[in-house]
């Protein structure tokens, strides 16, 4: 009972423990750098993207009677893989800073992302991994349309790009987007898993969590054993007589 009544005492940590503390916790804010330098490498893709747009509009006004569908449609592929790679680098800038580095204040934001409210390590994990999965999948569309004749008799020796494919080149581009695909597919369950166990099983009933007894609590059931043993004395006298 004395042991209930005084909860045991911690000593306060020393000044030197809570300074190391404090110096672990702020070490993150030496992955802010990297952050910012992805911002630079998003100018960057900018840049990249308005070149690609010029390249294509200038083959198109060029020669707007002999426009090539093949070689348009690899340029827009070749924007849309820019796009995409920089939507994968917004999502490691913001979701990262968010989860490792600090909280953005953007809450009611008309523009906050709806990933954003509910973003965590395992979350961002999947949608690097779907974005990812997207690239691969433009990246193999692009393979795919400059190999629809490959090995074909009397097939042109050359494409619209200029890079040469073969079989094995093809199939372990084939075989690496699956691995991507099998990769994501392991994440989203293994998330699911961590959010259900988390959760627990939605069947198991509510278990409320024991409450301290107060010391009003702890007299009252001392005076009621107090009270059982002298009604046992009691018993036993008259049982004498």
């Amino acid at each position: 009972m004395s042991s209930l009544n005084n909860p045991r005492q911690y000593r306060p940590q020393s000044a030197w423990v809570s300074a190391v503390g404090y110096l672990i916790f702020f070490s993150r804010w030496l992955q802010a750098p990297l952050y910012l330098g992805l911002i630079v490498a998003q100018v960057i893709y900018v840049v990249v993207f308005m070149v690609e747009l010029f390249h294509l509009a200038e083959e198109v006004i060029a020669d707007p009677l002999h426009i090539e569908e093949a070689a348009i449609m690899l340029g827009v592929l070749g924007l849309i893989d820019v796009v995409m790679i920089a939507n994968l680098l917004i999502m490691v800038i913001i979701g990262g800073y968010e989860t490792f580095v600090s909280r953005i204040r953007i809450d009611g934001h008309p523009d906050q992302p709806e990933w954003l409210s509910h973003v965590n390590a395992n979350v961002l994990k999947v949608k690097l991994a779907m974005a990812i999965i997207g690239i691969s999948s433009i990246h193999l569309l692009k393979t795919f349309i400059e190999v629809g004749d490959l090995g074909a008799t009397g097939a042109a020796s050359d494409n619209v790009t200029g890079d040469n494919y073969t079989y094995d080149g093809v199939f372990w581009q084939v075989m690496i987007h699956i691995v991507f695909i099998v990769s994501a597919i392991a994440l989203a369950w293994i998330d699911r898993m961590s959010a259900g166990t988390h959760a627990g099983p939605a069947s198991a009933p509510a278990v409320e969590a024991p409450v301290d007894p107060t010391i009003d609590e702890y007299l009252a059931r001392a005076e009621n054993e107090l009270k059982a043993t002298r009604y046992d004395e009691l018993a036993r006298e008259l049982r004498a007589r």
